[in-house]
C-alpha cells in the first residue's frame, strides 16, 4: 500500500458490499481472510471509472469515457464452467460516491462489468505493485 490518495487508474485493494462479497465467497472467487468486515478478503482491482465517468459495457468490450479497454470482453461462463451473470449491456454515468472496479490483465477478473459499480468507500488504499507478471 501506498500513503496517497487513489485515483482513476491505479491498483487498488477495495472491501466488497457484503451482499457482493458473499456471492464471491460462495462462487470460490473470493477467500476468506482478515482485511474486510465480513471475513472475505479484499480485491485488487484498477480504479477505472469515477464520478461522472461514462462507462459503456458490451459483450466484447468494457469502455471507460470512449475508451476501450484491453481484455475487458466479458464472460458468460467462469473458469469452472459456472455461468457468470454481468450488469447490462448499456452505458453508465457514475454516480457521485461510487466507482467502477476493474480487473483487465486477467480476461477472467470478476469485476464491476460483472457486480456494477460500488460506493467509492469500498477502496481502502492505492497499492503499487512490487513484483508484476
Amino acid at each position: 500500500m501506498v500513503n496517497r490518495a487513489p485515483s482513476r487508474g491505479d491498483l487498488v485493494l477495495a472491501c466488497l458490499p457484503d451482499a457482493i462479497a458473499r456471492f464471491g465467497c460462495a462462487r470460490g472467487y473470493l477467500l476468506r481472510g482478515r482485511g474486510c468486515g465480513d471475513g472475505i478478503e479484499p480485491v485488487g482491482k484498477r480504479l477505472s471509472a469515477l464520478p461522472g465517468d461514462s462507462v459503456e459495457v458490451m459483450h466484447d468490450y468494457i469502455a471507460v469515457n470512449g475508451q476501450r479497454l484491453e481484455h475487458s470482453a466479458t464472460l458468460s461462463r467462469d473458469s469452472r464452467g459456472g455461468s457468470v451473470h454481468h450488469v447490462a449491456w448499456g452505458r453508465y454515468t457514475v454516480q457521485p460516491g461510487e466507482v467502477w472496479l476493474l480487473g483487465t490483465k486477467d480476461a477472467r477478473s470478476w469485476d464491476s462489468r460483472y457486480f456494477g459499480p460500488v460506493p467509492a468507500s469500498s477502496v481502502r488504499a492505492a497499492l503499487e505493485p512490487v513484483l508484476t507478471w
